[in-house]
């Protein structure tokens, strides 16, 4: 096990400096100036101030050395300065996470709980029609988009009925409706991979044992069936969650909220590239976090499995 933990660990180092290495190369091919963004109006800087000021950022030095540096730096913790307000961007990126990671762990919770309740449901009723209309419904929640659920919560909500505000983060009224929106895909997804393999597991031996014992249908399903037929959407769980920050992002910037989507958009809209790139990877180190604890979990819930016997993840097949 500890073995197993440690390759796993040493994978997510790669995964992390493969972020890095990809967004200083992507960010540098872009055309632009990081000193004349830095710098403001080209009018009101000489030429010779712009380059001082691209000698002070290091940008006259070549590109090999550069990437040694900043990647030195962000070994140290150090992920350098942003472009437009000249503070340290792990500490920018730092004061905007815990308000988006408190929505995306708010709709987590929303996703795990509603998605379960609907694959319990969906197998334990007895009715054939309404399981086929229970079960119809997960792909619908998949493909519509977050921001479209958003825009429909918003009308109806804050617009039509008045019961939640339609902007802002102050207060926990204001982050039902964003963590509703958010919480959609991933209760599609869980409810959808749970309920197959509910399905799946209604038809083994240990549940024929258990029905000839007396124990009803939702004892069943709830004892019994839920805890062996969660290791594949715990698995979808988990790499959801990763996903989850990228979906915060746009959620924060539909309902107008604080957090890491203001950050990402004030970036990206004045070609902030450090800010960009901080970004990028702690979205990379959320995902391996998240890894790493799914793997422990499959432990917890099945001794008898064995890491390398772990499920193949359904989202990789095909």
């Amino acid at each position: 096990m500890g073995r197993y933990l440690l390759g796993r660990v040493l994978q997510g180092v790669f995964v992390l400096w493969a972020a890095y290495t990809l967004s200083f190369a992507v960010l540098f091919a872009l055309p632009g100036d990081p000193a004349a963004i830095m710098a403001g109006p080209t009018n009101s800087v000489t030429p010779e101030q712009l380059d001082r000021l691209r000698h002070e950022l290091g940008l006259d030095r070549p590109v090999p050395v550069q990437y040694l540096d900043k990647l030195t730096d962000a070994l140290q913790g150090d992920l350098g300065r942003s472009l437009q307000s000249g503070e340290p961007v792990t500490g920018l990126i730092g004061g905007a996470l815990p308000p988006t990671a408190a929505l995306a762990g708010t709709a987590l919770v929303l996703g795990l709980v509603f998605g379960t309740g609907f694959a319990v449901l969906a197998t334990v009723t007895r009715r054939n029609w309404l399981r086929h209309t229970l079960l119809s419904l997960p792909p619908l929640g998949v493909a519509v988009p977050s921001f479209v659920v958003g825009l429909l919560l918003l009308q109806w909500f804050a617009f039509s009925w008045n019961l939640f505000p339609a902007i802002g983060s102050d207060g926990w009224n204001s982050l039902v409706l964003p963590a509703l929106t958010l919480s959609l895909q991933p209760a599609a997804l869980i409810a959808q991979v749970l309920a197959k393999s509910m399905t799946e597991e209604q038809g083994r031996g240990y549940v024929d044992v258990a029905r000839a014992k007396g124990a009803g249908p939702f004892r069943v399903n709830v004892r019994h069936v839920l805890r062996n037929a969660a290791l594949p959407a715990l698995t979808i769980a988990g790499l959801l969650t990763g996903g989850l920050l990228t979906g915060a992002i746009v959620v924060e910037v539909v309902f107008s909220r604080n957090g890491l989507g203001q950050v990402t958009q004030n970036a990206v809209s004045f070609e902030d590239l450090p800010v960009v790139q901080g970004v990028v990877l702690l979205g990379a180190l959320v995902f391996v976090v998240v890894n790493l604890v799914v793997d422990v979990l499959y432990q917890v819930l099945d001794p008898r499995l064995g890491v390398e016997r772990r499920p193949v993840p359904l989202a990789g097949r095909g």
